[in-house]
């Protein structure tokens, strides 16, 4: 059963992409409840898994039904385009604790027999508490299964947001859409989500936030409830090599397909480095590595960001996964 968002004209000025730690935080929660869900993160699941041991996780599965209603407080829109963590988890903390009761109770009311059970009770009996303890939770899960492998995370997921954002200005919002996933389509203003679930939204001037995930494969996770903005978070574009190690040289393969220089470039850029410093260890001209590196980033193999007076560039993942000969 698909559900539908409509869009006003007022709508389609206020669509922006995130990229937020919290989200993926709580789908790394999710992901470890969902053995369907571990196919590409084979890796990452035996790294993690003496910390994930050490938390209790409980309360928060309790309230991801595998169908139905996850607190829209424990997941708000992200702030702005890439809010760090502590930010996110001060707006959980922050919460209204009425309104995240009624907000529990929805979610627990989704899974059989979780509004009966003790720690359901002991939830919905002390919002104020339930909100500092779940906070406590997330913040634990996130230092413990997601901040080590944030740069990685995030590298993939800033990849994504650049070239759908290229795309978006190639060939506008109906356009792009469509190509964000294949559950997704657009016809005459409205997008349509082929889900599990039946909803028919307007809008209404309020626009939508688009979120890539790692951690969501193969769902698209959305929130729609005033008065949080509307949002969909969506599998993010390479996962396939997250998690794919690199092997330290530029194999023939990469060679062919990229050319020496490039696959040089790519090949050592082990850990982020500047233009000038990638010239210098591969005694090649600035120049030469310049026009390397801005063809390897609009091909989303590499993301470059500015420190002070450095621009420093880094493999995406997708780009790991090509510099050790993963596919």
């Amino acid at each position: 059963m698909p559900f539908q968002l409509r869009f006003g004209k007022d709508d389609l000025l206020r669509c922006r992409f995130a990229v937020s730690p919290l989200w993926e935080t709580q789908e790394a929660v999710r992901t470890l409840n969902r053995p369907d869900r571990h196919g590409y993160h084979a890796g990452w699941l035996r790294r993690i898994r003496a910390a994930a041991e050490g938390l209790d996780l409980a309360p928060l599965w309790l309230l991801m039904p595998r169908q139905g209603h996850t607190p829209d407080w424990l997941s708000p829109p992200p702030i702005g385009p890439a809010a760090p963590f502590e930010e996110e988890i001060a707006a959980i903390r922050g919460a209204d604790p009425e309104a995240a009761r009624d907000d529990t109770a929805r979610a627990l009311a989704d899974t059989p027999g979780a509004s009966g059970s003790a720690l359901g009770r002991a939830l919905l009996a002390d919002p104020s508490r339930t909100i500092q303890r779940l906070a406590d939770l997330l913040e634990a899960a996130w230092h413990a299964l997601v901040e080590p492998d944030w740069p990685r995370l995030r590298a993939l997921l800033e990849a994504d947001v650049a070239f759908h954002s290229r795309r978006l200005a190639e060939v506008g919002l109906g356009g792009l859409l469509p190509e964000l996933d294949r559950r997704f389509t657009w016809n005459s203003g409205t997008l349509t989500v082929d889900a599990r679930a039946e909803h028919v939204r307007d809008l209404d001037g309020r626009g939508l936030v688009l979120i890539p995930s790692v951690f969501s494969w193969p769902d698209v996770v959305s929130g729609f409830d005033p008065p949080w903005q509307p949002t969909l978070a969506y599998p993010a574009r390479g996962i396939g090599g997250l998690w794919t190690e690199p092997t330290g040289r530029a194999s023939d393969a990469l060679v062919r397909i990229l050319g020496r220089g490039r696959a040089a470039v790519l090949t050592a850029l082990d850990e982020p480095a500047t233009t000038t410093a990638l010239a210098h260890r591969l005694r090649l001209a600035p120049s030469s590595v310049s026009a390397h590196l801005s063809a390897l980033r609009e091909a989303g193999l590499l993301v470059s960001r500015r420190y002070g007076h450095q621009v420093l560039y880094e493999r995406t993942p997708l780009g790991i996964a090509l510099a050790s000969g993963g596919t």
